[in-house]
């Protein structure tokens, strides 16, 4: 059996700052709570409607 070559390979993986991330979790909560507050709005027009 041949030892495969990739598996001892070392590769180095950039490590980006987590200030980066702050944004993206921010934006992501944003519009999790604009989804979740239209959602929310549309079911109450639903039930109101009857």
């Amino acid at each position: 059996m041949m030892p495969n070559p990739e598996l001892n390979r070392k590769t180095k993986t950039k490590v980006e700052d987590s200030s980066s991330l702050k944004g993206t979790l921010t934006s992501v909560l944003l519009l999790g709570g604009f989804l979740i507050l239209s959602w929310i709005g549309v079911f109450l027009l639903f039930i109101n409607r009857f």
